[in-house]
């Protein structure tokens, strides 16, 4: 009796060498001698079994069991992270695992452009296969998630910065939406003495220099764009700009009509005095430093030369004049949003 129970005990011992031994040569070796690069794409939700069954399909591991039992032998399994990865066929699986745990993910540069809206945000980033749009503009235009960052108006429109971010295929919109805040913040905040210096809020700086942003796309101009509207606004004159005006339209279809500038809403600056209540756009830096440093000018009128460029006049007679020496249709007193 007492010689099979050590020979019994022997033999698990045996069995127990064998598998680890097994386990060991299976973790350090990997599948091929030849490197060669594989994508996967986990997402979230997906089991260890899941993931050992992708892997052992594309031939990045041998054994989807021995993988299997690992993840879940250790508990690496539920600290695997969703998102796309580059693995090779030279990667033994316990590199795998490790890159896999750590978040390792491939990512992708995207850029924003200046003067983008949370609407084209959304768009860009499904697009390319980041996020989904809508949960990204349902999060954006929400005003507890503008609050909690400290921002008073109703959505974070102004507030996510124009730069080239490098995002992972799938990522949470919340993620996306907390590093552009952050980086609006990082470019913004030396120039909150600056600001202060105006007698404008933060609020209505951004706001007028999302004004700028739609009205130019010429750095040399913003300046000078920006001081016509901060004279009007010290005069009490309206604003009268074409993109806050589209930007209040449910629909717009390029073609901005007498109707549209009568219509009240309000974002529609040729009705309502003052500013209208927030950003029509997402900014950057140089036409938020146009509002703080504006040219000293006594312009009231621009005009497009509908060569990119305008033409600033000082009185209303001769912003006639050149409304119809460059416009065919000379009903506006403002130009159309570039």
């Amino acid at each position: 009796m007492r010689r099979s129970v050590i020979t019994i005990s022997g033999l698990i011992f045996l069995a127990v060498v064998f598998a680890s031994i097994q386990f060991a040569y299976f973790l350090i070796t990997p599948p091929s001698r030849v490197s060669i690069p594989k994508k996967i794409v986990i997402k979230r939700g997906e089991t260890a079994f899941d993931i050992s069954q992708q892997l052992h399909t594309k031939g990045l591991i041998t054994s989807k069991g021995l993988f299997y039992m690992w993840l879940r032998i250790t508990g690496a399994g539920k600290d695997i992270k969703a998102g796309e990865y580059i693995l090779n066929t030279h990667m033994p699986p316990v590199k795998i695992i490790n890159i896999l745990t750590k978040g390792m993910v491939l990512t992708h540069a995207v850029t924003i452009p200046e003067g983008y809206t949370i609407k084209q945000i959304a768009k860009l980033l499904q697009d390319k296969g980041i996020t989904d749009g809508k949960e990204f503009i349902k999060l954006a235009n929400d005003s507890k998630v503008a609050h909690s960052y400290g921002i008073s108006g109703p959505s974070l429109e102004g507030y996510l910065y124009p730069d080239t971010y490098r995002f992972a295929s799938g990522l949470a919109p919340q993620k996306i939406i907390h590093t552009m805040v952050m980086r609006f913040r990082q470019m913004t905040d030396p120039l909150r003495e600056k600001v202060k210096e105006t007698g404008m809020s933060f609020e209505d700086v951004i706001t007028l220099a999302s004004i700028v942003e739609k009205e130019t796309a010429l750095e040399s101009e913003k300046p000078l764009i920006a001081s016509v509207f901060l004279n009007r606004l010290r005069k009490g004159l309206r604003l009268e700009s074409d993109p806050t005006t589209i930007y209040g339209l449910k629909e717009f279809n390029g073609n901005l009509t007498k109707a549209d500038l009568r219509r009240p809403t309000p974002y529609n600056t040729y009705v309502i005095r003052g500013l209208p209540p927030g950003p029509i756009c997402n900014p950057g830096i140089s036409s938020i430093k146009a509002v703080l440093n504006p040219v000293d000018t006594d312009y009231l009128y621009f005009v497009s030369r509908n060569d990119g460029s305008h033409y600033f006049s000082r009185t209303l007679e001769e912003h006639n004049r050149a409304v119809f020496r460059y416009q065919k249709h000379p009903r506006r007193r403002r130009p159309k949003s570039p």
